[in-house]
């Protein structure tokens, strides 16, 4: 898991699969098949797991971002818009 983005209204993780050439550390334990990215809107207590077609579209934003070097406001105005799809709520352990 990777931390892309955390601020007061938003946190972005990747979740790394199988898909992107890693191996479980341990074969009892499952892995998640393919990668993909958690945003949690903070303002709701909501997340939307991406992953498939969805997790290559927010992907495509990031490699974006990284050469435009968008306002925290953009990113912002993006992640909102993805955070639409948030059903799940946040749950702390």
């Amino acid at each position: 898991m990777d931390m892309l983005y955390n601020s007061d209204t938003f946190s972005v993780m990747h979740l790394k699969g199988q898909d992107e050439g890693l191996e479980p550390a341990r074969p009892d334990v499952p892995m998640l098949s393919r990668h993909g990215f958690e945003i949690v809107d903070k303002r709701s207590g909501k997340e939307v797991y991406l992953e498939g077609s969805w997790a290559e579209l927010f992907q495509a934003h990031l490699r974006a971002w990284q050469e435009n070097s968008p306002s925290q406001e953009e990113v912002e105005d993006t992640l909102a818009g993805y955070a639409e799809l948030a059903q799940n709520p946040v749950v702390v352990h």
